[in-house]
């Protein structure tokens, strides 16, 4: 009898993130496209420079009421009509308003690409903005406001960057404003911020799919390039500056059975040469089941069912300055709280007298390596990766050069970056519970001045 032949195996290319390439239209919008066979759905990230920053004094969450009314609707389409075109493409819409940007996400099936981008360019050029549905974005706003005071882990972010920044610092307030700030917010606000910041010749559109038998630069032209717009220069970020002098923040919440830390300071973001071995230590020390403080006071205490550490950028500028979050987040039972703190400075102190092991570092290697081919497979991934790195003023190469320094770093380079993230003495510490039980257990800690405050 005769077998059809055993497969064998190819050689293994090396995986790389997508390269894209540039092209800008006529109207001033600059685009950066790649081509991906296979991926049907077609990502497409534009990056607005309407950064928090620019909102008008005492009008907090105008940059975020735009955003969802452009989500909404056009001057030509109302908000049912707007939402049953893109369901009829195929499509979704989302936008989101952030310290560094304004971003607008569409996702739409490479076969409706062309009906997908003029809903979208409508979107951009002539959004709908009726006073009545101004009314009804910022009541929505408001009823959220009170939902988030509620969410602990929400309500101790909020104590964390009024604590970390000054008030007259945009960083210090919440993204999408407070009720007394949102509740100011009217059409002619929302009109205005619209006209002050958003054109195509500080906006970037990225776009990601299968691309294949497409004229792309026709088809942008005639649908994202019929968005027009005087040229002005792009928005300047202002330096990130914060107070991490070592203490402790509670917020009070009687009778709170379990208590919210999130234990933060400001540290190097994507521009600094040491954020890829930042990234490889962080891991370690918090990324995983597996790192040393879900080791500790997960698996060994009990205290809780996890334990995050991580960095996140905040806001760039174009200089390459620019700053990140650097944060512990969890939550533990009431009477926990002290002794789980207690740990985790001792887990730090540990890790800066001791370093990492080989074996810890080998281990975040394989899994962020490991799994960048996984995590962008699709197309939107890609683009929101390429859209971060616009808004962040990195090269378009980042995101490979990101992944050959992780794959390099040795031991001692992530152990001496996460040491450096997480100096025990300047740590600004935020917990959200039951101050009654908690605070003069966590001042005997001597972590730092303990100040409590109202939810």
């Amino acid at each position: 009898m005769d077998f059809h032949p055993q497969p064998q195996p190819g050689t293994p290319t090396p995986w790389a993130f997508p390269a894209p390439e540039r092209l800008t239209l006529a109207n001033g919008l600059t685009v950066l496209h790649c081509h991906r066979p296979g991926q049907q759905l077609v990502a497409v990230d534009v990056v607005l420079d309407a950064p928090l920053a620019a909102e008008p004094e005492g009008l907090d969450g105008v940059a975020s009421i735009l955003s969802r009314a452009i989500s909404e609707g056009t001057d030509t389409l109302t908000a049912e009509e707007f939402a049953a075109e893109l369901e009829r493409a195929g499509a979704t819409l989302d936008t989101h308003a952030d310290h560094p940007a304004l971003r607008v996400s569409l996702e739409v099936p490479a076969s409706r690409l062309e009906r997908g981008l003029t809903l979208l360019g409508d979107a951009l050029r002539v959004p709908a903005l009726p006073t009545e549905e101004i009314e009804r974005l910022v009541a929505n706003r408001l009823d959220e406001i009170v939902h988030e005071q509620a969410n602990p882990s929400r309500r101790a972010a909020k104590a964390l960057y009024a604590a970390l920044f000054a008030d007259d610092d945009r960083l210090s307030r919440p993204r999408a404003g407070s009720t007394d700030s949102v509740k100011r917010i009217d059409r002619d606000a929302v009109k205005a911020f619209y006209d002050a910041h958003l054109r195509p010749s500080t906006a970037t559109a990225v776009v990601v799919g299968d691309l294949t038998g497409v004229d792309l630069v026709a088809l942008l032209e005639s649908t994202l390039g019929r968005w027009t717009g005087e040229s002005v220069e792009p928005s300047v970020h202002g330096p990130v500056v914060a107070d991490d002098t070592g203490r402790v923040v509670i917020v009070d919440r009687p009778g709170s059975v379990q208590t919210q830390l999130l234990i933060g300071r400001i540290g190097p973001d994507r521009h600094d040469p040491e954020w890829a071995a930042q990234v490889l230590g962080i891991y370690c020390l918090g990324g995983t089941l597996t790192s040393r403080l879900d080791r500790v006071l997960r698996e060994e205490k009990g205290y809780t069912y996890g334990v995050r550490a991580f960095a996140q950028p905040l806001r760039s500028a174009a200089d390459g300055s620019g700053r990140g979050l650097l944060a512990i987040s969890g939550s533990v039972d009431t009477e926990s709280t002290a002794p789980a703190l207690q740990d985790t400075w001792t887990i730090l102190s540990t890790l800066a007298a001791e370093g990492l092991t080989d074996a810890e570092r080998e281990e975040a290697v394989q899994f962020l390596v490991g799994v960048a081919p996984l995590k962008y497979e699709t197309a939107g991934s890609v683009a929101a990766t390429l859209a971060d790195q616009v808004e962040q003023y990195l090269p378009d190469t980042y995101q490979a050069e990101f992944y050959r320094q992780l794959a390099e770093l040795d031991t001692d380079a992530a152990a001496r970056a996460v040491i450096a993230a997480f100096p025990p003495d300047r740590l600004v510490t935020v917990l959200v519970g039951d101050a009654s039980v908690i605070a003069e257990p966590v001042k005997a800690l001597g972590i730092g001045d303990v100040t409590v405050v109202a939810n």
